[in-house]
């Protein structure tokens, strides 16, 4: 089992100590979310928040992902950063395959691609990009974004994109693992389909082992039930050793912790030296163990 650690919405200037001291701990990752702009009117419904609202969203610092993961590469050395998750259709492939792997390159091969379509229908709207077929788009986009990334010419003419012959330099020395985030059959099938592993949003928890058994039987229909695959979920059972093996019995190879509520309204007050301890006291009380 990995653990990936979750902090945002939080002072900028914390993330540079917090990611020292989460790979000194021993956690295997840092998960970094994304966020691009908060509408002054919005009838969204966001899937994860309890009562559905984005109000705990507004006036919160979020960092563009590809800005910050180089410079928490630059301060760590073994640290993964996954973006949980990068909008991928309201942008463009080809920026996107540029950004993911110049940030591989400087990071060496430690950035783990997240990805998933927003909830927000405003993101679409503001960035100009249609609402519609929004999972036709991201199909494409996966498919441009792994072509670039391997280095070469290469070219696409779908439905939605076509691009002419082109490479982009450099590329990291190994594929960019991208993941895909949904709980919805499209989202859990597309990662069966064409992800390296799945990112699980949270919600109700008694949703989980439903979403890990239709997870596991969209990997035997799409035949990639064989080949490797992260499960990456967020569970109280990750709070616990017992719980850590319970999660590993049904397939999870990755568990997300924060240590705060991420919905509330208002500022983050919690000072950088309880997050830290509350770290590092997690690690000694369930990472340390369950590596024995």
């Amino acid at each position: 089992m990995r653990f990936s650690y979750a902090e945002s919405m939080t002072s900028p200037a914390y993330y540079a100590p917090l990611a020292r001291a989460a790979e000194d701990s021993g956690y295997d990752a840092m998960v970094v979310p994304d966020s691009i702009c908060f509408p002054e009117r919005s009838d969204s419904v966001y899937p994860f928040n309890p009562d559905g609202t984005r109000d705990f969203l507004e006036d919160k610092p979020f960092l563009e992902p590809f800005s910050l993961i180089p410079a928490l590469g630059a301060i760590t050395e073994r640290l993964r950063f996954i973006t949980f998750v990068l909008k991928l259709p309201v942008r463009d492939p080809v920026l996107v395959a540029k950004q993911a792997t110049s940030v591989a390159v400087l990071t060496g091969d430690r950035l783990v691609l997240g990805v998933g379509s927003s909830p927000w229908r405003e993101d679409y709207e503001v960035l100009g990009v249609p609402w519609e077929r929004r999972g036709r788009r991201m199909d494409e986009e996966l498919e441009v974004i792994r072509g670039l990334s391997g280095g070469g010419y290469f070219s696409f003419s779908g439905e939605i994109f076509r691009i002419p012959n082109i490479k982009i330099c450099p590329v990291p020395g190994k594929p960019v693992p991208i993941l895909i985030g949904g709980h919805g059959d499209a989202a859990l099938r597309r990662a069966a389909r064409a992800g390296d592993g799945w990112l699980h949003g949270g919600g109700d928890p008694a949703q989980l082992p439903g979403l890990l058994a239709r997870l596991a039987e969209f990997r035997r229909q799409e035949g990639t039930a064989d080949r490797p695959f992260e499960v990456h979920v967020i569970s109280t059972d990750a709070y616990s050793v017992d719980g850590v093996r319970r999660l590993e019995d049904q397939g999870v190879t990755d568990v997300i912790v924060g240590f705060r509520w991420p919905y509330q309204t208002g500022q983050d007050t919690e000072p950088l030296a309880d997050k830290i301890a509350h770290l590092r006291r997690f690690s000694d009380a369930v990472i340390a163990k369950v590596r024995g």
